[in-house]
């Protein structure tokens, strides 16, 4: 069992450190970085680690093609952020052309 919890806590650091490389004015998807965090499948994972580290860049982390996932207040508030940071969107989804962050091949 304290193997299965290393390797857990092993991802979860991953994700951790993945979500902090995200410089202003990028944005990388669930899936994004729960692949570049060598956790492929594991988006609904990245959402709970997002609520549970505070200090995170939450804003900077959206759904698949750009969409603000969160619901009312806190989406405009994502929103908000995101603008501040010069990311720009096509409708009501991120640019994620203009703003989509690439991880190289490890992160």
């Amino acid at each position: 069992m304290s193997i299965r919890r290393s390797t857990l806590e092993e991802k979860r650091a991953r994700v951790v450190r993945c979500i902090r490389a995200l410089p202003a004015g990028t944005v990388s998807s669930y899936g994004a970085l729960a692949r570049a965090a060598g956790w492929p499948g594991a988006a609904r994972q990245v959402v709970r680690i997002l609520q549970q580290v505070p200090g995170l860049p939450w804003h900077r982390v959206v759904g698949s093609g750009g969409a603000i996932k969160l619901p009312g207040e806190n989406g405009a508030e994502q929103r908000l952020r995101l603008r501040l940071e010069g990311v720009t969107f096509r409708g009501m989804r991120v640019d994620m052309k203009r703003h989509e962050f690439r991880f190289g091949s490890r992160s």
